[in-house]
């Protein structure tokens, strides 16, 4: 018989579930969690026979053992093998034995006095587990200056920028995929049948199977652009806006939105190690490079509101940068280990 086809008796039977139970280690723990998350329906069962197992387990003084509570069972079901006609008649059809099969009285005792010995362990002040282990989540972040490249394990590649946070379940459940993201993110989404969904904040990004960047900044606003698929974010409001290839939602932290087209290096070349300009400002050159290089910028003297740089750098060194900013615009820079001084002279 396969599990999906188990009732509570044949988990309190199963040797495989009671060592799960008593003691969890990594591959039965890893077999049940991914089992339950493939069959939510038998979670109620599953967690009425795992109670019951850890209400014996917590007694030390019935003077019942694991061995004998199953030897009980046992030997109950083997009476019923030995007792029950192979047809039954039809006469027995309104008896009380057609109603509960023996294996079904086997199983009501036997739980009726596990219940009994989980209320004597409760009056005496035992703590019972019944909760069931729960997905175990997967947390990533970065720091300032670094980035990283996360595989998960049905084949979606995510690309982390610094500042920034993912958090996952180490199992999806079997309708759907979802992670958590703060800050900035390019996903690559494998296609498997399940929706992939992003929160980011209020906001849901929902895909199928497609490649597209998310960006957040720290005021609450929203950017995401879509390379290639579609995709449908839902913002915290309760519009929906649908996505097609090169076109950029941008969500403003007051709640407005509205499309756009994107510069495709601008956007998502910072997951290739290119550090793109494009007609920033001061305040935006600046919050580029402390995220960049994980240094602290301090200023001195007024930078006009109208100053803008563009420039393109691949895997430059923070005084190769900041060299090229300073023949364009004449700004000073000196640099002591993470922190940046720039004087306007």
């Amino acid at each position: 018989m396969k599990f999906k086809d188990y009732d509570i008796e044949h988990f309190l039977t199963d040797e495989f579930f009671i060592q799960w139970v008593k003691n969890p280690n990594e591959n039965n723990q890893h077999f049940w969690e991914k089992w339950i998350s493939e069959h939510p329906e038998k979670r109620k069962v599953v967690q009425q026979a795992a109670s019951v197992i850890r209400s014996i387990q917590s007694n030390q003084n019935t003077g019942i053992s694991d061995a004998l509570y199953v030897d009980m069972f046992e030997n109950i079901i083997k009476a019923e093998e030995k007792k029950m006609p192979v047809k039954p008649k039809p006469d027995e059809s309104n008896s009380w034995f057609s109603i509960f099969s023996i294996r079904k009285i086997a199983a009501t005792v036997v739980i009726g006095f596990c219940i009994w010995i989980s209320y004597d362990v409760m009056v005496k002040g035992v703590e019972i587990q019944t909760e069931i282990p729960k997905t175990l989540i997967v947390s990533r972040s970065n720091p300032a200056g670094k980035k990283s490249i996360i595989s998960l394990s049905e084949g979606t590649k995510i690309h982390l920028n610094g500042e920034s946070k993912i958090a996952y379940p180490e199992v999806f459940e079997k309708d759907q995929r979802k992670v958590e993201l703060v800050g900035e993110a390019y996903f690559e989404v494998a296609k498997d049948g399940r929706p992939f969904i992003v929160s980011v904040g209020d906001n849901a990004i929902n895909v199928l199977g497609t490649s597209f960047n998310v960006r957040q900044n720290g005021a609450g606003g929203l950017a995401v652009a879509l390379v290639e698929g579609k995709v449908k974010v839902n913002d915290r409001l309760g519009n929906q806006v649908l996505l097609n290839p090169n076109e950029m939602l941008v969500i403003e932290e007051t709640g407005k939105f509205y499309k756009s087209d994107f510069d495709l290096m601008e956007i998502t070349g910072w997951k290739d190690m290119y550090l793109i300009f494009n007609s920033d400002s001061f305040e935006e050159a600046k919050s580029k490079i402390e995220n960049w290089y994980g240094v602290e910028i301090e200023v001195k003297g007024k930078i006009s509101e109208t100053w803008v740089y563009s420039g393109q750098y691949k895997e430059e060194s923070l005084e190769n940068v900041l060299r090229g900013i300073s023949l364009t615009s004449g700004l000073k820079y000196t640099i002591k280990g993470r922190k940046v001084t720039i004087t306007k002279p």
